[in-house]
């Protein structure tokens, strides 16, 4: 059983970066496809991004791209998203998930997330 850590978050202004992070607590991270989730208030989680295991594939939803980047340091069994350019529609709770078979797209690993509040 993997365990997922988010850290990270917080309020922050409009126009603001944040920069989140989950440690993995297993020695398997570096074959996991990862991803990170949102969900706010009232609302069904929706995806944000993936990254393979290698790091070299990256997917984005159309709401972030250009704003955030997701990227992975294996050696550290962490996950990062960079959020710039942060508006008050990106408030929600993150969750970083993992997929053990390295395809994506199924994520038995979830964190318990971490909350995101942007301010007008």
């Amino acid at each position: 059983q993997e365990r997922l850590v988010e850290s990270g978050g917080g309020l922050v202004q409009a126009g603001a970066s944040l920069r989140l992070s989950c440690e993995a607590s297993g020695r398997r991270f570096s074959s996991y496809a990862m991803a990170w989730f949102r969900q706010a208030d009232g609302k069904e989680r929706e995806f944000v991004a993936a990254i393979s295991w290698s790091g070299k594939n990256l997917d984005y939803a159309d709401s972030v791209k250009g704003r955030f980047t997701i990227s992975r340091d294996n050696a550290k069994s962490t996950l990062y998203l960079q959020m710039n350019s942060l508006t008050p529609e990106d408030t929600a709770v993150y969750y970083c998930a993992g997929d053990p078979r390295g395809a994506g797209g199924v994520y038995d690993y979830w964190g318990t997330g971490t909350r995101v509040t942007v301010s007008s």
